[in-house]
């Protein structure tokens, strides 16, 4: 028997950085376009939901395509959890008889993929028989520097020893484009990352995301490249 997939788009209508950002134009578009035209097109998508505090957010969803979960404002605040707003999501969508197997959690600032990436990295989960999974890029020369208690810099190397990039392990950066999870299980154990874990690792073009103007900016910029409507 198939398993059935359904995408939750987290599209709240305030934010800090940028007002009204999820209606903000990429590539002539507003954001939240992007993210529901690629889980439109996704093969393995059955039904794509936009949750949303926002009236035009969701109106705009419907127009597109999207069916949409009006999110209750206590769980669309600044300090609200993605975690909060799937479970409602999900349950709303169970309140209609609808039991989707695994929800796709796609985050709209990050909207340079494709409707291939989402059937691929569902099709890795089911070859994996995953539980949850995170989209990623790979990264190999990562040196991250903090300030201790006292205001003293320390790094996560050794910077007398510093190693040719070539000889550094591959790390995961999570790029937070989109997650995979069981729904049961996620409803147990509340948190998008849990049982057998994989990752499906995308390009660093794929991998940029809006938090302030400047990224507005510059994804304008990527997007002439990589965001197309087909």
């Amino acid at each position: 028997m198939s398993k059935i997939y359904h995408s939750i788009i987290l599209a709240r209508g305030g934010s800090k950085g940028i007002k009204n950002k999820n209606l903000k134009r990429i590539n002539n578009e507003p954001l939240i376009f992007w993210s529901i035209l690629k889980s439109l097109n996704s093969k393995k998508i059955s039904q794509t939901w936009v949750s949303s505090d926002s009236k035009k957010i969701l109106d705009y969803s419907v127009k597109n395509g999207a069916s949409i979960i009006v999110r209750p404002k206590k769980f669309a605040k600044d300090k609200s959890s993605s975690e909060s707003a799937w479970i409602h999501g999900i349950n709303f969508i169970y309140k209609k008889g609808i039991k989707p197997d695994t929800i796709i959690g796609i985050q709209p600032t990050s909207p340079i993929r494709s409707s291939k990436d989402f059937d691929n990295a569902i099709k890795y989960f089911e070859k994996n028989r995953l539980d949850s999974l995170f989209t990623s890029t790979i990264i190999n020369d990562f040196f991250v520097w903090k300030r201790d208690k006292n205001g003293n810099l320390i790094s996560n190397y050794n910077y007398k020893f510093r190693k040719p990039r070539q000889d550094i392990k591959d790390k995961f950066l999570e790029n937070g484009s989109f997650f995979l999870f069981k729904t049961k299980k996620f409803l147990k154990c509340k948190c998008r990352l849990f049982g057998k874990i994989g990752t499906y690792v995308m390009p660093k073009s794929k991998s940029f995301q809006i938090d302030d103007m400047e990224d507005v900016n510059i994804l304008n910029l990527l997007s002439k490249k990589y965001l197309k409507k087909r």
